[in-house]
């Protein structure tokens, strides 16, 4: 079978590989694979920056948002022949720390937890993938390719559950307004959760994009472009969807009192900015403000996006996947091309 790999540490090293069939170790489930998203992880991996190949293995089958159909499924593990499925990223370490010996592997203390398609595990890139009942989620089949935007939710959906626990530690917390930074798929899935919790929706994007603004304007959310001063606004909840250095300076001490500012984009080493941390420390701690980051997701939070999903409007959720390249092409995905929010592989 066809799949799509790479030499972890080595630039330029992507290409497509016939592979063995998936083993039987990797898990009692058989899926055919749909579509394969595409996002920033995967473009630090072909570059050589990040990723791990399996022990004793020098390539990695890349890919960890994935999207296929049950091909083979044993009796009473979950799923039926023909469900459409999603393959949880991460593993639970081997110890386990606490955390993940309670399921939440999303939190593991010890970083001994492997990933598919990216820490010492084959990815779902490939034409056929085999996966454990405990790791599979059924996804609602209305969705259809849109369903493969399910992992990149389910990173939204921890970052929104941890919000909604840390504001919880006061009884008087009622958010009224969320500012979301960056109109990327991560910042327009935290926008659409938003929504659907009855807050005042705000998106601000580094540059005008008439495409984002219509789908932000369709979510009944406001589209900014000015700068984070200009937009004048006090939320009661800041996601930093961006990673952009100079955007995750100017969004502490942004928030109103009591605020909270979940850091969701992941920003490379090696940015000095100055910064008046005397006038932070003050503002955050006689307004009882609160930042925190936040990665990947458990099954818990899976669930929680394959609700909003199933939720949200369709023609929306489709509009995020602005291109399709064909495997034949898959490297093509990993170019950024000015109008793209989702791009995704197409194995159909």
């Amino acid at each position: 079978m066809r799949a799509l790999t790479v030499a972890p540490g080595r630039a330029n090293s992507a290409r497509i590989e016939d592979v063995a069939d998936p083993p039987r170790s990797d898990g009692s489930i058989l899926v055919r694979t749909i579509a394969l998203g595409v996002c920033g992880t995967d473009r630090e991996i072909v570059s050589g920056h990040y990723g791990w190949a399996p022990p004793g293995q020098s390539r990695l089958v890349i890919g960890h948002e994935s999207l296929g159909t049950v091909h083979e499924a044993p009796a009473d593990c979950g799923v039926d022949v023909g469900d459409f499925v999603v393959g949880i990223v991460r593993r639970p370490d081997p110890v386990p720390c606490p955390a993940c010996a309670v399921d939440e592997w999303d939190m593991c203390r010890n970083g001994r937890y492997t990933e598919r398609g990216i820490k010492e595990r084959n990815g779902y890139g490939s034409e056929y993938f085999r996966i454990e009942p405990e790791f599979v989620v059924k996804v609602d089949a209305s969705l259809g390719t849109a369903g493969v935007l399910l992992e990149p939710t389910s990173v939204v959906a921890k970052a929104w559950d941890h919000t909604e626990r840390i504001g919880q530690r006061a009884r008087s917390w009622q958010p009224k307004t969320l500012l979301v930074t960056g109109a990327g798929p991560v910042g327009l899935l935290a926008a659409l959760i938003g929504v659907q919790r009855g807050l005042d929706v705000h998106v601000l994007d580094h540059q005008e994009s008439l495409k984002k603004r219509d789908i932000v304007q369709r979510l009944g959310a406001r589209y900014h472009v000015e700068s984070l001063a200009d937009v004048r606004l006090k939320p009661d909840i800041l996601m930093e969807c961006t990673g952009a250095p100079s955007v995750v300076r100017d969004v502490l001490g942004r928030t109103a009192s009591g605020g909270i500012v979940c850091l969701v984009g992941v920003t490379a080493p090696g940015h000095d900015f100055d910064i008046d941390v005397g006038a932070l420390n003050r503002t955050m701690v006689l307004d009882n403000d609160t930042v925190f980051g936040t990665v990947n997701a458990n099954r818990r939070h899976y669930e929680m996006a394959g609700e909003a999903l199933r939720r949200a409007d369709k023609a929306w959720l489709n509009a995020l996947i602005s291109r399709r390249e064909p495997i034949a092409q898959w490297t093509q995905a990993l170019q950024r091309q000015p109008d793209d929010i989702k791009v995704i592989v197409d194995f159909s």
